[in-house]
């Protein structure tokens, strides 16, 4: 079981932008995989993604650097290391790296290594990821967070939150939660065509039309909830990811949309008065990523009617997590393996989040591919809640196709997870 070779290549994400992919081979002949996501919608505290920023190849995006770095140094360093012993592997490749967020070889670079690694001990055994990583006890299904309107940057800044999705509260499993989310999404495209709006898709699948305000689209997708034949909150609830660092600046938070322009008590109490107007549930990066002062006023506001996630806010960082927890900022957080950098670094995210009382919600990133490494990860931990994206596009659905085969391959001893009952 010990590394015999690491290669990688450039390949692309769904966006068709380059990303890396890394192959791992073990000596007993066992492989794994691994293709790195990437995110449009970036926190300034996360890892970095190495790109050649060349602008003749890629338009700067090619990711050459990396995959020679891979090909080179971890290849060299890393041979004949035991693949099962994972929380080494990648403290060698931080020690490597020499810097807090790995920008001299690449988080891209080295999380390849990484999940790869623990792909090819896992096939080495002849047994899931997920078993491989969470043992005897990981059979929990999640709650998924569902994609039905893309906004921010994922829909060209049409209006300024980010994402408007569901969260089938009333499913019994996973496979029912997804039937609800179909008809949901089909539901409220037919509400988009009776008021002959043109919709295009997103980023991550769902509908981008053209919105006069950010409310609006919050009414439409609660119309499209009852047209489905659904009861808004007792069958389907409504997540909101507000990504508001990215018109934050200063200290106030623009919506050019509606032509305003909110100190942090002003958002957070527009915020507020959607919860009481529509099915509201979770909120994510309500605040900026530094407001620290804007994420305490609302965790204690709102941290009791609603799930309130960090994002750019924590960065699947877990001294950014501790601080959080300490300020009593937020109550859940997002986990993204390709902001920390690494596998065990995500797991350590994962328990800390959870021994604070903390909900993780495993997420996808904008930039996705056909790897399904987060519904392991999710399954492994008995996580609880996935955000993947939407019901259209194939690096969407594979992960959502994925969870179904565990969801079966699982048959009594799955169990589904509703953190919102």
């Amino acid at each position: 079981m010990k590394i015999e070779l690491i290669w990688s290549r450039q390949v692309f994400d769904s966006r068709g932008n380059p990303t890396i992919e890394v192959d791992v081979q073990l000596d007993s002949g066992a492989k794994g995989r691994a293709i790195v996501p990437s995110g449009a919608s970036t926190g300034i505290h996360e890892a970095l993604e190495l790109r050649d920023n060349d602008p003749g190849k890629f338009l700067g995006r090619s990711v050459y650097r990396a995959v020679d770095h891979v090909n080179t140094i971890l290849n060299r360093q890393l041979k004949g290391f035991n693949a099962f012993y994972q929380r080494e592997l990648d403290q060698r490749m931080i020690n490597l790296d020499g810097t807090e967020n790995k920008s001299n070889l690449g988080a891209n670079a080295i999380l390849g290594v990484s999940i790869a690694t623990a792909k090819a001990a896992a096939n080495g055994l002849n047994i899931p990821l997920y078993r491989y990583l969470g043992g005897a006890d990981a059979h929990m299904l999640p709650m998924p967070m569902i994609q039905m309107i893309g906004g921010g940057m994922h829909a060209d800044n049409v209006i300024e939150v980010q994402d408007f999705l569901i969260i089938p509260v009333g499913a019994k499993s996973f496979s029912h939660a997804m039937e609800i989310a179909f008809n949901v999404y089909n539901s409220t495209r037919k509400v988009f065509q009776s008021h002959q709006m043109v919709i295009a898709t997103s980023d991550e699948g769902g509908f981008w039309p053209q919105f006069d305000s950010n409310e609006k689209a919050l009414s439409f997708l609660t119309e499209g909830i009852e047209k489905a034949g659904y009861i808004p909150m007792k069958d389907v609830s409504i997540a909101l990811d507000i990504a508001s660092s990215h018109f934050y600046a200063d200290g106030i938070y623009k919506l050019r949309t509606e032509q305003k322009e909110l100190a942090s008590t002003q958002f957070i109490d527009l915020q507020e008065s959607w919860l009481k107007k529509y099915p509201v549930i979770s909120l994510e990066d309500s605040c900026s990523e530094d407001d620290w002062e804007g994420w305490i006023q609302l965790t204690h506001r709102l941290g009791d009617k609603v799930q309130l996630i960090g994002d750019d806010l924590f960065t699947t960082n877990v001294k950014r997590i501790e601080k959080g927890v300490a300020c009593k900022a937020a109550n859940a957080v997002l986990i993204k393996m390709n902001q920390i950098g690494t596998l065990t670094e995500t797991l350590d995210a994962i328990e800390v989040t959870r021994k604070s009382g903390y909900r993780p919600v495993i997420s996808a990133r904008s930039g996705e591919t056909e790897d399904t490494t987060m519904v392991d990860l999710c399954i492994a931990t008995n996580a609880g809640q996935i955000k993947v994206g939407s019901m259209a596009r194939s690096e969407r659905l594979v992960k959502y196709n994925e969870l179904l085969r565990v969801e079966e391959a699982l048959g009594s001893g799955a169990g589904f997870a509703n953190p919102f009952q």
